[in-house]
């Protein structure tokens, strides 16, 4: 590597997943008519995508409404390691569960692997799908007892697990845990060839199509928000990342979002195998990928509270240190981030939205492990709909919180919330939107008021209230993805005011800017 040469050190200019780039994607219109199916599934990413196929291959009468374009959410972001070793949760559950079910979690999720390792040779899909052993390693001292007892609870739930005291490539740790036979793939191209399964036999999809409602007041009745059109159905999935209905459960309040990044690197050096994840702080992945027959090594982590962080350029450029440190840099052809939704207990709530609601259901919280948790989520969904018993529905149920230990959690997040909902309020505004230069953002002062702006690289300006349309937060100015980003329950606006991710349904109110 050469430290002169800027191309081996720069980063792309704009943000674009490797799986988005590489994935030519069926389009689909938006709906223009009353309709009636069996299922509504409300949300086109691995969740929706997997129960609608599943029901489907059932003779079901199944629609798929996207607010915006399939797999162009989480799922077209992911960092797509297939895998039941998601950090330090076996001993944590072994705390709060007990032994019983979370064995059942790991089980749960190895069923999903599976599943994902069957449909593809079933349907003999090229994704890139590859065995790995799946790493996860500490690289200090400091804390190095909680591996430890991470491997204990391998031990006693008799999950396959070796301790090693290096890794295959070069990174020095204070030891690691290899769980054999995980996987990672290109999941677009896996998903794309499901879609084009379910449509072959009969789902009806509509993109560009937001629900708006949803009437519980005898049949079960969605409506659009743009053209009142009505979907009237028998059951209801929200597999929209944030569920796109809340009511009694107030999820908003029962989940946080947390923003994480990659690049992909042209590695000097081969990678050797595997797939990696730091136990410790700032969290680190790496897995290998293949762009256009060459191997490039995703470099992922950063990750933070959505809109709460400074400067979300660093986040790049220290990826972008840890990925060339390891195995030198030939170019970084693509950067992106994601942002997923954790639970209290870091479980997914996958299963009916609550006791009284029949028919109602939901999938979210997947804590960063979407892969299994979304095909999960549509094995899952799929029996429960069909009425067929699952084994894991009690370890997931939404409904699972009473005497629980993550109230604490629960009573620290929404005092968090509470402040940004004051400080975005009363913070001083010194920036006027003039002062902005091509291609910048941030919150400024307009007519008096705080406001948020950019100017796009042509000089045109883009003025928005930054008053969150969801509950009244005021969203930051987040300069990596150019969106504006909701602290308190991770609604992300493009420039423009439109929304990106919910909670949020109704985009940023549009300010004049020759007012």
């Amino acid at each position: 590597m050469k430290p002169s040469d800027p191309v081996s050190r720069s980063l792309p200019q704009f943000p674009e997943s490797l799986w988005r780039a590489t994935t030519e994607l069926p389009s689909f219109p938006p709906l223009t008519e009353d309709i009636e199916v069996d299922t509504a599934i409300v949300g086109g990413g691995i969740t929706g995508i997997t129960t609608a196929y599943l029901l489907a291959r059932q003779g079901c009468k199944v629609a798929l409404l996207e607010a915006g374009s399939i797999l162009n959410g989480t799922t077209g972001h992911t960092t797509a390691k297939i895998s039941a070793q998601h950090g330090l949760i076996y001993d944590e559950l072994l705390n709060h569960f007990g032994e019983e079910q979370a064995k059942m979690y790991y089980e749960a999720n190895t069923e999903a692997k599976n599943f994902i390792q069957r449909t593809v040779s079933e349907l003999s899909i090229e994704c890139d799908l590859q065995p790995e052993s799946a790493y996860l390693y500490m690289e200090t001292d400091k804390e190095l007892q909680k591996l430890q007892k991470e491997f204990d609870a391998y031990i006693k739930l008799g999950i396959p697990g070796q301790w090693r005291d290096k890794l295959p490539i070069p990174l020095a740790v204070s030891g690691a845990i290899e769980m054999p036979g995980q996987g990672q793939f290109h999941p677009l191209h896996y998903l794309k060839q499901l879609v084009s399964e379910m449509v072959k036999a009969g789902v009806r999809l509509y993109e560009n199509t937001t629900i708006a409602s949803l009437d519980k007041d005898g049949p079960l009745m969605l409506t659009t928000y743009r053209g009142k059109h009505k979907v009237r159905c028998s059951h209801v999935v929200s597999a929209s990342h944030f569920p796109f209905v809340d009511g009694p459960r107030l999820y908003f309040s029962r989940l946080h979002a947390v923003r994480s990044y990659a690049v992909a690197i042209r590695p000097e050096t081969p990678f050797a195998g595997g797939t990696y994840l730091s136990a410790d702080e700032p969290k680190r992945s790496l897995r290998s990928a293949n762009w256009n027959g060459e191997e490039v090594v995703i470099a992922g982590g950063e990750n933070h509270k959505t809109g709460q962080s400074q400067c979300t350029h660093n986040h790049y450029e220290e990826l972008e240190h840890f990925g060339s440190k390891l195995f030198g840099n030939n170019g970084i052809p693509f950067r992106w981030s994601a942002q997923d939704l954790v639970t209290l207990d870091k479980v997914p709530y996958i299963g009916q939205i609550t006791a009284a609601d029949k028919g109602i259901y939901v999938a979210t919280g997947f804590n960063k492990w979407g892969m299994t948790h979304g095909t999960l989520s549509g094995m899952m969904l799929s029996d429960h709909i069909l009425g067929k018993d699952n084994p894991y529905t009690l370890l997931y149920t939404p409904s699972r919180f009473k005497a629980d230990p993550s109230i604490k959690t629960f009573v620290v997040q929404n005092a968090d919330v509470a402040k940004h909902l004051v400080a975005g309020k009363v913070g001083l505004v010194q920036r006027k939107a003039e002062d902005l230069q091509p291609d910048e953002g941030g919150v400024v002062t307009h007519n008096g008021k705080r406001a948020g702006a950019y100017r796009d690289a042509k000089g045109n300006l883009y003025l928005v209230d930054t008053t969150c349309t969801h509950m009244g937060c005021e969203v930051e100015w987040n300069e990596g993805e150019r969106s504006w980003d909701c602290p308190c329950h991770g609604s992300r606006f493009s420039y423009e005011g439109n929304v990106l991710t919910g909670p949020a349904k109704k985009p940023l109110e549009i300010l004049d800017s020759h007012e």
